[in-house]
């Protein structure tokens, strides 16, 4: 976090700097040609701090640059005082004062992909700030080359029409809607989706929509995702050919809701979902983004939903366990689908002489009391690995590189693999090529699990094999007793004093093998292997059918 706001505060400086050093020299010197190309250097710098910082404002900066634009471009031609420039110079006070309003008109417009319409006026008026950037870019250029100043008023002219069409839009769409939505909302009415998937979280965080989307699509019932961040439209949408629509307001939401709609699931808590809960007609069913002990695991805020669908008894007796009261009824049982395709090694496999160990460390979290992070003692732990002969995939949390320390400790790790691959050409699967397999490729090809308090342990158990747990709270005993999933692993000791005993059970004698079958029934349900996801679509699927029918159904 240190580093992004470093990054920001340089790219802030910089742009402004060089924006008050090109108008300065070309107010003030007569360094024409140098003016000009410092102007482009200010707007080179301009757009790099919009990549760094999209919502930033730059309406002084970009004045200053078009100002000494303008009076480069005065110079260059020497004809005294010229009504084209005048006229430029106002086009371009038009343009920067109103490209931002637009661009945050343009930012609170309902937009989709996968559906078959066209909003391109959201965005056009999201390119705007580009667009002015590049113009100013294009009179630069004309003032070095001393072109008319007619042709600087014409390109002047045609941008700034653009804006004016954009505007005269948005105006439209904003003070005179159409009747039942625009264009959005009737494409979804004739999609007729039964539900929608709601997500609302951090940026990096569209792994929790991706691991379900191959599940509600073999629901067989037509459906859209709902987002309320914008950048996760693109990565969304590559992912399904459902429509996934993007509702930045309310008013959106209230649009893209659709009369046909049962039911809304959820895979997280974010603060955003009540903004769906209030669709009191639809039934509201949270499917979670993995099983694990860790607290947020049993936040109370599932309260609010209708359904809770859980992967075993373990999970809710987690809420119980919290302190956390929820109806009975509320809960379903459905497994983990994703697990569905993972490997079952029945047979332990004792005495592993080169085993393949997968590491997972997750991240800090939110607040100390969620900290299950590894990664501070983790060289040790991975120095041990190797001495054993394993070949290691390291995994690391999405979220880890948004703690600088922890940043730097993936770092180190990654060196030292890198090291030992060079030294006895071991393939350690590492950094971007572990990001690029799936969690279920991670847990087919490894051998054993070692893992801070996360869901991944839970994925891993349906495989059957042997897994150790990091105990960063120095708890002990009660280690067990917080998170029950570590009584069928091993322990590791936050001081890494029991790393040798651990590795021996985990890797040699594997003691807990019996009792892993018990907790993955706990955890996991008891389903068949050949049907397992069928839980879950068939749990999803009543949750579809009208009640009237339901019963009509339902033996006597």
């Amino acid at each position: 976090m240190r580093g992004d706001l470093v990054r920001k505060l340089a790219a802030r400086c910089l742009t402004t700097g060089l924006a008050v050093l090109a108008f300065v020299v070309l107010a003030l010197t007569g360094a024409t040609g140098w003016g000009l190309a410092l102007a482009v250097a200010a707007l080179a710098a301009s757009a790099v701090e919009q990549r760094i910082r999209p919502s930033a404002d730059l309406v002084a900066e970009t004045t200053l640059i078009a100002a000494a634009i303008l009076v480069g471009y005065s110079r260059r031609l020497d004809d005294g005082l010229d009504l084209a420039l005048v006229a430029t110079g106002l086009v371009l006070l038009g343009l920067v004062l109103l490209v931002g309003p637009l661009r945050t008109a343009g930012g609170l417009e309902i937009r989709a992909a996968n559906l078959p319409v066209r909003a391109w006026t959201p965005l056009i008026a999201d390119r705007l700030n580009t667009a002015l950037l590049g113009l100013l870019a294009a009179l630069a250029l004309a003032a070095a080359l001393t072109l008319p100043a007619g042709v600087a008023l014409a390109v002047s002219l045609l941008v700034g029409a653009g804006a004016g069409a954009v505007a005269l839009d948005l105006a439209r769409r904003r003070f005179r809607p159409r009747a039942g939505g625009g264009s959005v909302a009737a494409a979804l009415r004739r999609h007729q989706p039964e539900f929608l998937l709601y997500f609302s979280a951090p940026p990096g965080s569209e792994y929790q929509v991706t691991m379900w989307l191959p599940y509600l699509q073999r629901i067989g019932r037509p459906f859209l995702v709902v987002l309320r961040e914008p950048e996760f439209l693109a990565p969304i949408a590559a992912a399904t050919d459902a429509p996934v629509v993007y509702c930045p307001t309310l008013r959106a939401m209230d649009e893209a809701l659709v009369p046909s709609l049962r039911a809304a699931f959820y895979v997280n808590h974010g603060a955003k979902n009540s903004h769906c809960i209030r669709f009191t007609q639809l039934t509201h069913v949270q499917l979670h983004h993995g099983d694990s002990d860790k607290a947020p695991s049993a936040n109370p805020v599932s309260g609010i939903f209708d359904r809770i669908f859980v992967a075993g008894q373990a999970a809710i007796d987690r809420y119980a366990r919290a302190g956390v009261q929820i109806p009975a009824e509320k809960f379903v049982v459905v497994g983990r689908p994703q697990v569905e395709s993972i490997q079952v090694r029945q047979e332990p496999a004792r005495g592993l002489a080169n085993p393949t160990v997968l590491y997972t460390p997750t991240w800090t979290g939110h607040h100390a009391d969620a900290d299950y992070c590894s990664l501070p003692v983790a060289e040790q732990l991975l120095r041990r690995l190797l001495e054993r002969g394993a070949t290691m995939i390291l995994r690391a949390h999405p979220y880890t590189t948004q703690n600088p320390a922890s940043a730097r400790q993936l770092g180190r790790l990654h060196e030292l693999l890198t090291a030992d691959r060079a030294r006895t050409g071991r393939q350690h699967v590492f950094g971007s090529a572990a990001r690029e397999l799936s969690l279920t490729e991670c847990v087919n090809a490894a051998d054993a699990l070692v893992s801070d308090v996360s869901g991944v342990i839970s994925d891993f158990l349906y495989s059957g094999k042997p897994y150790a747990v990091t105990d960063m709270g120095g708890e002990g005993d009660r280690f067990v007793e917080r998170f029950p999933l570590a009584g069928s692993g091993y322990v590791l000791r936050r001081d890494m004093s029991n790393v040798d005993d651990v590795l021996t059970d985990l890797l040699d004698t594997d003691p807990l093998a019996e009792a892993r079958w018990a907790t993955r029934r706990r955890y996991l349900g008891d389903f068949p292997a050949e049907s397992y996801a069928e839980a879950f679509l068939s749990a999803a699927r009543r949750e579809l059918t009208p009640a009237a029918t339901l019963a009509a159904t339902t033996p006597a």
